[in-house]
């Protein structure tokens, strides 16, 4: 005879534990996964449109820069081949494309594996299939032999812009950002050279202090080097927490603005941006069919520095017929409405 018990009024057969719906861990959830909803904009559309009406970029997006302003001076038509040498997010390879059909095609570069394969396939899906628009894995400096194994003589329209996209930014785990905790590293392609924290293992107190004086015009730069050069920072955090205590009397904003400029530096360096850009200078050119045009958006005195004194050259040698005599801004309007298109430079050439 079975022991079973049979469910009756006296032995009411219990109810399943109850379970709450997944939620944020707390009020201010730590972990990135959890605490940016816009990385799903089709689950939390609300939450993007919230983030954009603030003026600020939803996490896991990059807001293309001047596109307006690019698109004048390339003046992409059909029929015509353009490259985008840093494809990031690929707003600005978007408004290009459907200027060049019919006929024309776009070629599309980006350094890193981690995002180059989400943009194609976000431009996939908006209708741009592989005859119209490629990829090739390579930072900039790579563009003369992108251009040979494409089969491709030069382009007529060539866009550089030259800055990190928010998605790198805004992921902890790439360790680019500031605000948020995550493993000192900084490469544009983590599966190249070595991470910013073995840059500073490696560096002297006289290299080091260089490396913020040309990468990031850093007034503090000895004071620095001297408390950094050598030492051991695992995370973003511990970087930027010595930044803060190497420079003790500054106010807070002072201090927050020097932090991302020793961060700024360290990323040059490590991604050498420099030497890629002057490699770029050096072979446009080359590059760009007679009449082509050739757009770079800088972000930094530095880079900005290069591009001038690269394109004044080429007037003066009469391979350009001509050039940007005054740099040109993001409008007050957009400045308001995307801050991290602040600092912004766009210079153009045109080849005769």
């Amino acid at each position: 005879m079975s022991d079973t018990v049979l469910p009756s009024s006296d032995n009411p057969v219990p109810a399943p534990p109850h379970r709450r719906r997944p939620r944020y861990a707390g009020k201010n959830p730590r972990r990135f996964e959890e605490k940016y909803k816009e990385r799903d904009p089709l689950r939390h559309a609300g939450t993007v449109a919230k983030v954009l009406a603030s003026g600020k970029t939803p996490a896991g997006t990059h807001r293309p820069i001047m596109v307006a302003e690019i698109l004048e001076v390339l003046a992409p038509r059909p029929g015509e081949l353009a490259v985008d040498c840093t494809l990031g997010y690929g707003g600005h390879a978007r408004e290009i494309l459907a200027r060049l059909t019919p006929g024309g095609r776009l070629l599309g570069l980006d350094a890193d594996p981690i995002e180059l394969p989400k943009t194609e396939a976000r431009l996939r899906a908006a209708g741009f299939g592989p005859e119209v628009f490629k990829t090739v894995r390579s930072n900039f400096a790579g563009l003369p032999q992108a251009l040979v194994a494409a089969d491709l003589a030069g382009a007529d329209c060539i866009l550089a812009d030259l800055g990190v996209s928010s998605m790198q930014l805004d992921d902890p785990s790439r360790g680019f950002s500031v605000k948020l905790d995550g493993p000192l590293d900084m490469r544009m392609n983590p599966q190249r050279g070595f991470p910013v924290s073995v840059l500073l293992e490696k560096s002297s107190i006289a290299a080091l202090a260089k490396m913020f004086q040309e990468n990031a015009d850093e007034p503090r730069a000895l004071e620095l080097a001297s408390a950094l050069a050598g030492k051991t920072f695992a995370t973003t955090r511990a970087l930027a927490v010595a930044i803060r205590a190497a420079v003790p009397r500054l106010g807070k904003d002072d201090s927050e603005l020097t932090v991302r400029r020793v961060f700024q530096a360290l990323r040059i360096a490590v991604n050498d941006e420099f030497s890629a850009l002057d490699m770029l200078l050096r072979h446009l050119p080359a590059c760009l069919k007679p009449g082509g045009r050739v757009a770079i958006l800088t972000f930094h005195s530095g880079e900005d520095r290069r591009v001038k004194k690269s394109f004044e050259a080429g007037w003066r040698d009469g391979i350009y017929a001509g050039i940007a005599r005054e740099v040109i801004r993001p409008t007050p309007e957009e400045q308001r409405n995307n801050p991290r298109s602040s600092a912004a430079k766009l210079r153009w050439a045109r080849k005769v």
